[in-house]
Parts: structure tokens; C-alpha cells; sequence
């Protein structure tokens, strides 16, 4: 395969990033986000210091090592108490696709990025990102640089075929050829209710690349589960009035500015303990389904998926909270402290307190919340049926 084949959707190779980075610097809203930033410094001053500290990133993960590290850890380190990885099921020797849950939109993939790099593995993780939050061009700029590759939303039905098996044989380029991992979300869009479930419709995208069977196409790619566990979301009461305005009006739609929002709060609200645990990959199983009819192979390794995913939870006092509140009961009340349940109470109403909506329907509000942070339990309680 030519990469070029893939430069509408591929992140910036070796070379390309010094032209990226002219881009970047002479884009008006970069430069006004920019000065928003540091209104001190002048712009010729600005762009030479961008242009200073650029010299020797040479590729995505030069620049990785070189900015984006160093974001993410103070991120970590203001927004969240602690984080943690666990990643006894994988070797730092292979090239695995991550398909995990999906929690916030910028930070899930940029914090595996950081744990990757701490571990040890040779490489990160190139990112497929949804075009709908491309919203400015500096955007796609920005992702580019940093081993994104875009994932074309609302397209027409034949526009949508062409373009999935574009970004199917593009993974199994990165994994085969580039030596990459990839990270992909379970399914489109992050599960406002925190309820994670994979959708078919994203393994039969992997398999439309690859040479072979369903088995053999995905066998190519080392699919490997993960589980992100978040104490706090940071944009649960954004889920929670998206919910209320859906409701009370089935027509409304998220808006560019709503996306930004989502974007900005995932990244400055706080998310308590941070904990990304692997599962055991595909590759260990996948070859019990080589016999097994198309229509039920999906289906199966979807199913193998979730239950992986929802065993890796970490479960924090809250989750047990919102359980026992959600259904009235004592059930896991040996799992927290009255003042456990004391903090996680005044959390949630200030979650509700910041709703802007003309006329929140509060206990509909609070039941949402707690849904989204009762989830987690009630898919591990199902994993013992």
C-alpha cells in the first residue's frame, strides 16, 4: 500500500511537520485562541518562541514526547488525584488496536498516550477522531500533529462504505507497515448513561481492510480490550441536560459550541482517580469463531468485548453510591463511608447546579447522573448471571 493512498484521513508523516506547524502559526484563530492565553506577549514574540521549541520534532511522536507529555501530566496532575495502569495482559514487543470505552473526548486516547510512553512501550497511539469536532481548521491541524486520523461523520449512504473501508485499510497499514498502535472508541460517540456496550457496526469496519477471513482480517489488527475507569466525569451535568433538552424537545441537536464546551470542561474538570486496565486480547480466542457463521462472528466478539470491558472497571465509592440511591436499597453499603456518601452527595448537587437550562427538571437531572455512575456496577453484577 501507497500511504498516500490515505493522506485525506492520515496523521502528518516525517516531513511534513514543519509546514504543519507554518499552518498552525498563520491561522487567525489559533493565533487569537493563542493571545486569549498570554495577551502579554506580542505575536512575533509568541510564534518565535512555538518556533524555538519546535526545533528537533521531527514527527508526531517527537512532538508527542516533546508538548503533548507534558500537557497531559499537568492535566493529570491539577484535574485528577492519581492515575493508574494496569497492562499485565499485553507485551511492549507488539503493536496492538486498543478498543476501549469511551469517557471524554480528548483526553481518553491522550492519557493512554502518556501511560504508554510510562511504561515503557516504544510507541504511542495513533487516534481516530470523529470530523465533527474538527471544527475549526487549526483543529485538524493541531490532531494531525499529534497521530490523529479522521473519521468522516455524516456522509451519504455510499459515501459512508467508500470512506469505512478507506479508514479500515488505513489501520491495518499503521499496524502492519508503520509499526503503530491505534486507539478507537467501542462504538460512535461516548455513552451518555456510561453504559458501554460495542457496536457490531465498528468490527465490521476493522474487517472491510486485511487480506483473509473475518478472523484472519482481525487477527492482523491485535485487538486488544480496555477499560477507562474515571472517579468523576467532568461532563456528567453536560450529559445530563443533553438528556433533558432531547427529552423535551426529540428534534435538538448538539451544537459546534456544545462539542467545544464538552471538550474544554473534559479537560479542566476534576476526575477524581484515573485507571486504565487492558484485557486479555483477541488473538488469544478469536480463532474458536473460524468456523462460526458471519452473521453470528460479529455479534460474538462484540459480546467477548463487552464483558471484558466492564470486568476491568474500577469501581469507586460513588459508583456503589448512585446504586444504592438509584434503586433505594443498602445493597453495597459496606463499600463506602457515611462520609463517602456525605462528599458524593454534595458533588451531585453541584453538578445540578450548574445546568443552564430555563427550566431543569431536577429529580430527572439527579436520576441521570446517578444512572451514568451506576452503570459500571450494574454491567459487572450482570458478568456473575
Amino acid at each position: 500500500m501507497d500511504i498516500h493512498e490515505f493522506d485525506e484521513i492520515r496523521p502528518y508523516e516525517k516531513g511534513e511537520m514543519k509546514e504543519a506547524l507554518n499552518q498552525l502559526l498563520n491561522d487567525r484563530h489559533f493565533n487569537k485562541m493563542m493571545q486569549g492565553m498570554a495577551p502579554w506577549l506580542p505575536k512575533a514574540l509568541r510564534n518565535g518562541i512555538f518556533r524555538l521549541m519546535f526545533i528537533g520534532v521531527k514527527t508526531p511522536l517527537d512532538f508527542q514526547l516533546r508538548f503533548m507529555k507534558h500537557v497531559v501530566r499537568y492535566v493529570l496532575k491539577k484535574y485528577a488525584h492519581g492515575y493508574t495502569f494496569n497492562h499485565d495482559t499485553i507485551s511492549n514487543s507488539d503493536n496492538q488496536l486498543f478498543i476501549s470505552n469511551h469517557r471524554d473526548i480528548v483526553l481518553d486516547s491522550a492519557i493512554l498516550d502518556l501511560m504508554l510512553y510510562e511504561a515503557g512501550f516504544p510507541t504511542t497511539c495513533e487516534i481516530a477522531i470523529g470530523d465533527n469536532l474538527l471544527i475549526y481548521p487549526w483543529i485538524k491541524t493541531l490532531v494531525r500533529m499529534n497521530k490523529a486520523f479522521t473519521v468522516r461523520r455524516s456522509l451519504k449512504a455510499k459515501e459512508m462504505m467508500e470512506s469505512s473501508i478507506l479508514m479500515s485499510r488505513y489501520m491495518h497499514y499503521a499496524i502492519t507497515e508503520k509499526k503503530e498502535n491505534i486507539w478507537i472508541a467501542q462504538r460512535e460517540g461516548r455513552a451518555k448513561d456510561s453504559s458501554d456496550h460495542t457496536q457490531d457496526s465498528v468490527l465490521k469496519m476493522l474487517a472491510y481492510g486485511g487480506e483473509g477471513t473475518i478472523v484472519e482480517k482481525l487477527k492482523e489488527l491485535n485487538i486488544v480490550p480496555l477499560t477507562i475507569s474515571y472517579e468523576y466525569d467532568p461532563c456528567d451535568y453536560l450529559k445530563a441536560q443533553e438528556f433533558q433538552q432531547k427529552r423535551d424537545d426529540p428534534s435538538w441537536k448538539k451544537s459546534k459550541q456544545d462539542d467545544l464546551d464538552n471538550m474544554k470542561i473534559g479537560i479542566i474538570g476534576y476526575k477524581g482517580h484515573v485507571h486504565y486496565r487492558t484485557g486479555t486480547p483477541v488473538n488469544q480466542w478469536i480463532d474458536e469463531l473460524k468456523d462460526m457463521p458471519k452473521t453470528e462472528v460479529f455479534k460474538e466478539i462484540a459480546q467477548r468485548l463487552d464483558t471484558a470491558i466492564h470486568s476491568g472497571y474500577m469501581l469507586y465509592p460513588g459508583n456503589f453510591i448512585a446504586y444504592d440511591e438509584l434503586n433505594n436499597t443498602n445493597k453495597f453499603v459496606k463499600r463506602y463511608s457515611k462520609h463517602d456518601k456525605k462528599v458524593f452527595d454534595e458533588y451531585i448537587e453541584k453538578q445540578i447546579a450548574k445546568i443552564k437550562l430555563p427550566n431543569p427538571d431536577k429529580d430527572f437531572l439527579r436520576e441521570r447522573i446517578l444512572t451514568m455512575y451506576a452503570n459500571p456496577v450494574i454491567n459487572k453484577l450482570q458478568l456473575n448471571k
